[in-house]
């Protein structure tokens, strides 16, 4: 069964070609955009060879790679035009962390910002899908714990399914609807991940609320109360239509309905710098496919105002 691709209900779908984009390739060179490329296992970094303003550390959705996030978001020209580094992490397939995934993660990014002499104080992080949980899940985790000192001043995330409560509970939807084979594998696959981990939410939520970014049955947030100060964006693509003809699903059972529920959420807790970002037509993939799961719903020019902008 393959496990590197989840269905967009409440999703993470993974992106199929592997292709490398070869004139991608050719505009990171340091020569031509005085940027210094470095590859490691665990990351790529692209850092100007003046000191940087800022530090933008981006994760994949849930099977992809520093490779796959720089084909299907190239942000790298503009970031070296606003002499801003790109940190682009192989960390991945997480839909939660445990306590020592945040402690060995943490410590992890804090050495390469050390190591390569770059900005502590203005540090961004953000992710698409599985990606945009584990960016959450660590910036609470490195605000709260004083060993760290890259506390990030903002955050963001494209279409995470943040709520695991509706994660399980939508996969025995699809189950029970039948719509394809690949949402049948799929869905048993997460259920057997979730209820082996957690249990059925129906008999312990706590475990889920334990882990998970946000629970709406509940209104949990507890995994997000250090980041009250912090700057939030929350990007969706609410094509209900495109949803109801591909995968057969409800409002409820899309990242939107939870994303924006959570956004409510935060502002009525005294949260003040979240901004929920429903975006229209935006969502393609880098081979033209049309889907609003995409990193292609970040306005990339609005977002390096966001991170230069006080």
């Amino acid at each position: 069964m393959r496990r590197t691709s989840i269905i967009l209900t409440l999703v993470f779908i993974g992106l199929v070609s592997c292709k490398q984009n070869k004139q991608e390739n050719e505009h990171t060179t340091s020569e031509k955009f005085e940027f210094a490329k470095i590859i490691k296992d665990d990351y790529e970094l692209y850092k100007p060879n003046k000191e940087a303003k800022a530090v933008l550390i981006l994760f994949g959705g849930y099977s992809e790679t520093a490779e796959d996030i720089k084909r299907e978001f190239k942000i790298l020209n503009i970031a070296r035009k606003n002499n801003i580094a790109v940190i682009l992490s192989n960390f991945n397939q997480k839909l939660w962390l445990e306590e020592n995934e945040k402690h060995k993660l943490a410590k992890s990014l804090q050495d390469i910002v050390v190591a390569n002499q770059l900005p502590t104080e203005n540090i961004f992080i953000g992710g698409f899908s599985s990606g945009g949980v584990v960016s959450l899940l660590i910036s609470n985790f490195i605000v709260g714990m004083k060993q760290f000192y890259i506390d990030p001043k903002g955050v963001f995330i494209v279409d995470s399914p943040i709520d695991l409560v509706a994660l399980y509970k939508s996969s025995e939807k699809n189950i029970d609807r039948n719509f394809s084979e690949p949402s049948i594998q799929e869905s048993t696959w997460l259920i057997e991940v979730l209820g082996n981990n957690f249990g059925n939410p129906e008999e312990d939520i706590k475990k889920y609320e334990n882990k998970a970014v946000f629970t709406f049955s509940t209104n949990n947030t507890s995994n997000l109360e250090k980041l009250k100060r912090t700057k939030i964006r929350l990007y969706t693509e609410p094509d209900t239509l495109w949803c109801k003809k591909n995968r057969m699903a409800d409002y409820e059972q899309m990242n939107v309905f939870y994303i924006k529920k959570l956004s409510e959420s935060l502002k009525i807790k005294g949260f003040e710098k979240v901004e929920y970002i429903p975006t229209e037509n935006k969502g393609y993939r880098s081979d033209g496919e049309r889907h609003p799961h995409s990193w292609a719903i970040v306005d990339k020019n609005d977002l390096m105002n966001w991170i230069l902008t006080k």
